[in-house]
């Protein structure tokens, strides 16, 4: 089974996805050897260290051999089109796991190849920090009724959060500048499974709120934007005024790199509420638990 977006799961497949990188946290001593004899390709067009480290470290706890290549070795969309690589990929591999430029790339190898396609990051979603989101809000509370109050670009980050979050039976908010929101397409998509408030107001968004999320204001690809974006998010910081606006015992997420003094202070990021460093050990738990799903490995 192919991973390329959250929307393409069903609710309570997402929810045995959190359950699965849940004990494989806990106990990850009975998945040493899910992958033995499996051989997982890792694309690389754009730079990682979470996602890099995860998956590889992933593979590899699992019993399974991971081969990492890089843009310059494969040249996915310039030397070789995305199908013929995942065809001579289907060949030799058992899973293939891209973190790439164009979503488009990674639907024509899904379609191409018999081998399960992971989406390790594309333009338009992010569906592994997505899951590993998840784990770390249900480590905190129940997903269940649980409010979620996104402050920043409407990017894939968003986009996989939101989805995750209203099947699961939470409540997303998102806060943003006009022009900055999430595609109206995917808003009505998630608006199918539950609750999701788009507003202008960080204020509005964070009331009551039992998780509080950031992201960068400007992405991988976008620097020509940077002056544009910081003016434009200007009072979209998360800082501890804006998160004493949440509920009590409401929790901090960032999916990291964070940019210190733009979109989070530099006092959110020790607050005793935050868990971004739990949230990003749990994409290696995330990760296992996804590559077991897409190969349908007993568990």
């Amino acid at each position: 089974m192919d991973f390329l977006r959250v929307s393409d799961l069903e609710p309570e497949a997402l929810r045995e996805l959190v359950s699965l990188g849940t004990r494989i946290k806990s106990q990850p001593h009975l998945f040493a050897d899910a992958l033995r004899g499996k051989a997982v390709a890792m694309l690389f067009q754009k730079p990682s260290l979470r996602t890099r480290v995860s998956t590889e470290l992933g593979v590899h706890e699992m019993g399974g051999h991971p081969i990492v290549l890089g843009q310059d070795s494969v040249g996915l969309g310039g030397r070789e089109p995305a199908s013929d690589i995942a065809r001579v990929l289907d060949r030799m591999v058992d899973v293939m796991a891209l973190r790439v430029e164009l979503h488009g790339d990674l639907e024509a190898m899904a379609l191409a190849a018999e081998a399960p396609v992971i989406n390790l990051l594309s333009d338009i979603a992010h569906p592994c920090q997505a899951v590993a989101d998840l784990i770390t809000i249900a480590e905190n509370r129940p997903l269940e009724g649980a409010v979620v109050a996104y402050v920043g670009d409407g990017n894939n980050v968003a986009v996989s959060l939101m989805h995750a979050v209203v099947r699961t039976n939470g409540e997303f908010r998102i806060a943003n500048p006009p022009g900055y929101s999430i595609p109206s397409a995917e808003l009505e998509a998630a608006e199918e499974f539950g609750t999701v408030t788009q507003t202008e107001s960080p204020v509005e968004a964070v009331a009551n709120a039992d998780v509080v999320y950031t992201d960068v204001w400007t992405s991988m690809g976008q620097e020509a934007e940077a002056k544009k974006r910081l003016s434009a998010f200007e009072g979209y910081q998360v800082g501890a005024e804006l998160f004493s606006q949440a509920a009590d015992g409401a929790i901090f997420l960032h999916c990291l790199p964070a940019h210190r003094g733009e979109e989070v202070s530099t006092e959110l990021m020790v607050h005793p509420r935050q868990r971004v460093f739990d949230q990003a050990e749990n994409r290696l738990h995330a990760i296992k638990a996804i590559l077991l799903f897409c190969v349908d490995a007993p568990v």
